[in-house]
């Protein structure tokens, strides 16, 4: 399996700036519009994919632990962002960089130029049951889409947009102002068409001319087994829709579990609290206890103490990486000693305190004849 890393031609160690810059200069070499060898547009998915990865601080850590089997594990999406096709190399850098390729390109942002839409966040919560063993659900969300009346562009079908007569399709305007120390001159973002160098006379009604509008949108998710509060899942571009055909966002969903009244969960490990008689205790007993797989008899042992457990191998949570590895079931006993009891069981308990005291007396006198 590739080594991200390797891939990228960088250290386990490298920064963000490294891992940017690194990809940068790959991006050049194997983008398929450049490089006409067969492999190259495998390796350009590649290198998509170990950008998007090491870029990403909780995606990071699980690749470095687990590799790329524990991203999907975790239910990472591990496609990459040019697993359906690429853009241009301009437009690839726009959309990760935010524009300019870094060898003295402008340092403005062209209006014009492809950019990626907003991330979102949505906040659930589900059932500490369904968190252990996982469920599909369908969520709600309110994002920005492409308009497909207008195929993003804001105009009205049929209309095009015009050159902008503020600037003459320049974008940019030469503005002076008079000082004390002379007139100084300088170039500013036309205020008319806010830099594109064109104008909409007839927006689309649909969208108003923006290109994008609000839609609220279905989605079936797959929560994995395991999930514990606070998880973090992405789904890629779910996110806000790209301006002038800019990558959509991700969209981020925090995952908050409700407590259990019966189970307490320690990492992968759950716990629960077994009330027994004394009689119990002493004498041992099966009991059949609620765990996560059902109904289970437990064994417990003659002459166990109070708050001593009762371990049941594999019977509590899913690794969330390992989804082969499973936690276990701790049984914590507590013994109650009854506070309302019969006459026949006083008598009995009367009984096995003489027994107990005549015990003590004999082992004392044994004690004692060993030291005359």
């Amino acid at each position: 399996m590739a080594d991200y890393y390797e891939i990228l031609g960088v250290s386990k160690n490298a920064t963000k700036d490294e891992i940017k810059s690194a990809f940068r200069q790959m991006a050049r070499k194997w983008h398929p519009d450049i490089n006409k060898s067969p492999d190259a547009e495998a390796k350009f998915k590649e290198l998509g994919k170990a950008y998007e990865t090491l870029m990403d601080d909780e995606k990071r850590a699980t690749y470095d632990r687990y590799g790329e089997d524990g991203l999907q594990n975790a239910g990472f999406n591990t496609a990459g962002p040019f697993a359906n096709g690429f853009g241009d190399l301009e437009e690839i850098f726009n959309s990760f960089f935010g524009g300019g390729f870094g060898f003295g390109g402008p340092s403005r942002r062209d209006p014009n130029a492809p950019q990626r839409g907003d991330d979102l966040r949505l906040d659930i919560e589900i059932d500490f049951e369904d968190a252990v063993r996982g469920m599909t659900r369908e969520i709600k969300i309110d994002h920005l889409e492409t308009c497909h009346t207008c195929n993003g562009t804001g105009a009205k079908d049929g209309a095009t947009p015009q050159t902008c007569s503020t600037c003459n399709g320049r974008g940019s305007i030469q503005q002076t102002t008079r000082t004390v120390l002379g007139h100084f001159t300088q170039i500013v973002t036309c205020p008319h068409c806010h830099g594109k160098g064109t104008v909409i006379s007839e927006p689309c009604p649909d969208c108003n001319g923006q290109g994008r509008k609000n839609i609220e949108k279905k989605l079936e998710i797959k929560i994995p087994a395991g999930v514990d509060n606070g998880s973090k899942m992405r789904l890629s571009h779910e996110g806000d829709a790209g301006i002038n055909g800019g990558i959509a966002g991700d969209l981020y969903i925090v995952i908050y579990v409700k407590p259990s009244d019966y189970y307490k969960r320690d990492g992968i490990n759950v716990f629960t609290k077994l009330e027994i008689s004394p009689a119990q205790a002493v004498l041992g007993d099966i009991i059949k206890i609620k765990t996560l797989d059902g109904d289970r008899d437990v064994s417990v042992p003659a002459g166990i103490q109070n708050s001593e457990t009762v371990k049941i191998k594999g019977a509590g949570i899913t690794n969330i990486s390992k989804p082969s590895v499973r936690g276990d079931h701790i049984v914590v006993i507590d013994i109650k000693t009854p506070t309302h009891i019969s006459n026949e069981e006083k008598l009995l308990y009367k009984k096995l305190y003489e027994i107990q005291n005549k015990k003590q007396e004999s082992v004392g006198e044994k004690i004692k004849g060993v030291f005359k």
